[in-house]
């Protein structure tokens, strides 16, 4: 599996109009990729720039690097890590939100104003949510087998990402997150681990935990506690992908529900969306993988398997994949007017230039389907109703709320444009009907703004 690296250059450059172009075109003939680009320093004949690049390995940054250098009158003055920078010290902390400064403050926070409250809490239980910090805090839960696309490096490497989730859950929805690292791979160690930290939390999210144990430890979980649970690389994932399909039939005038959904690798993720194009009442829905018990899985939940991945790239109008592997779709197997979601990173399947060229009508990469999207308004959401359980409902709700969040031309929302998150909570609203009450969904982020019991 490819990791991509990204680098902070220091270039100097002569004042003479075309040699900034000169360095980007000697990034771009290595395959780098540009991000930001700053201008640090304008001196008298010179130029002074920060130039972040993403490459996919040391030997490509190496070549990237001696193509910089080569250039005539430009200087590479320092290559930095400006990544590893960001995470020193770690990107969350815990705070308190009260300022202890004299004496009444300590009586009311601490001993002996706070024996008053424990007692309240113990005659009325439910009060925790209201007196404390649990009914806003959810627990991330890994164990480390499934990081990214780097595998199974163990709950401490994968803290980096936990915290990153946490930072996420702050900012987008107000919502505490703590994230909790298990030195344990069985799936009844984990879920009884869970289950006794499970009164300090309004919710648990399960995140980076490898198939197939991870399809046991959620349906227990959620069976066993009070509180919701999900699994954020199935759920998470199978509602931005859900919204990413809906934008894409709107952009093509293609009707979801009657095509044929084709999804290619069956893991977390690849099940989960088969579930949920399933739930949002997709009537064909055809997978392929390798595995037999995960070709199983998707039988025993109402789809179907096909016997090769020529023969789904042959029958399905809309095709998902999601296993990793670069490259795996052919474009002799694209069917003129295919919409085509190749979704693996750092790259896809099929990349959607190839595609299109072959006869798709649409073409994306996994590049904008990102999980932000969905999971913290989820919780903030749910978090709000006290409610117990996440439901198909509900998400499928969530991914037509991110749709319709979208602008004409676009696949999903950007997460972090701020002026028009507060656009769509003011404009967007979807309702659905379950159980539990009425659910209200609003905003590009998919904050799930109220669940109204009945």
């Amino acid at each position: 599996m490819m990791n991509n690296l990204i680098r902070t250059l220091m270039v100097q450059t002569p004042t003479v109009p075309g040699n900034l172009g000169r360095v980007a075109t000697a990034i771009g003939n290595v395959g780098g990729d540009i991000g930001e680009v700053e201008t640090v320093k304008v001196g008298h004949n010179y130029t002074m720039r920060s130039i972040t690049v993403q490459v996919e390995s040391e030997d490509q940054l190496e070549e990237l690097l001696e193509a910089v250098r080569s250039l005539e009158g430009i200087t590479l003055h320092t290559v930095s890590d400006e990544v590893l920078h960001a995470h020193e010290g770690g990107k969350i902390q815990m705070k308190s939100k009260m300022k202890i400064e004299s004496i009444a403050d300590l009586r009311r926070v601490y001993t002996p104003g706070v024996a008053n409250v424990c007692r309240a809490i113990q005659e009325q239980p439910d009060k925790a949510k209201i007196y404390t910090s649990i009914g806003n805090t959810v627990a991330i839960v890994t164990d480390g087998t499934a990081i990214l696309g780097l595998g199974n490096i163990g709950p401490v490497a994968g803290m980096p990402v936990m915290e990153g989730k946490a930072a996420l859950f702050d900012q987008l929805a107000n919502v505490n997150a703590i994230p909790i690292l298990l030195n344990v791979n069985e799936p009844k160690e984990i879920i009884q681990t869970v289950k006794n930290i499970s009164p300090g939390f309004g919710g648990i999210l399960l995140e980076d935990i490898g198939s197939p144990h991870c399809f046991e430890i959620e349906e227990r979980l959620k069976e066993e506690l009070d509180i919701p649970v999900m699994h954020d690389d199935q759920h998470g994932t199978a509602v931005v992908t859900l919204a990413a399909a809906i934008s894409a039939c709107r952009s093509t005038g293609v009707n979801l529900k009657e095509a044929k959904v084709g999804q290619i690798g069956l893991g977390a993720a690849g099940i989960a969306t088969c579930r949920m194009f399933m739930a949002y009442g997709v009537k064909q829905v055809i997978g392929a993988d390798k595995s037999p018990e995960a070709n199983e899985r998707l039988v025993s939940y109402g789809g179907k398997v096909a016997d090769s991945l020529e023969e789904l790239m042959e029958n399905c109008d809309i095709v998902i994949a999601t296993t990793g592997v670069p490259g795996l779709i052919r474009k002799e197997w694209i069917r003129k007017g295919q919409i085509i979601l190749a979704l693996s990173n750092p790259k896809p399947e099929i990349e959607p230039e190839d595609a299109l060229e072959a006869g798709a009508i649409y073409a994306t990469d996994g590049r904008s389907v990102n999980n932000v999207l969905g999971f913290p308004g989820i919780f903030r959401g749910v978090l709000n109703a006290g409610v117990r359980d996440i439901t198909h409902t509900m998400l499928v709700a969530a991914a037509e709320a991110i749709a319709n969040s979208t602008r004409p031309g676009d696949l999903v929302p950007h997460p972090l444009n701020l002026k028009e998150r507060l656009l769509y909570t003011e404009r967007k609203t979807a309702f659905i009907d379950n159980k539990q009450g009425c659910l209200e969904i609003g905003s590009l982020v998919c904050f799930l703004s109220k669940i109204i019991r009945k």
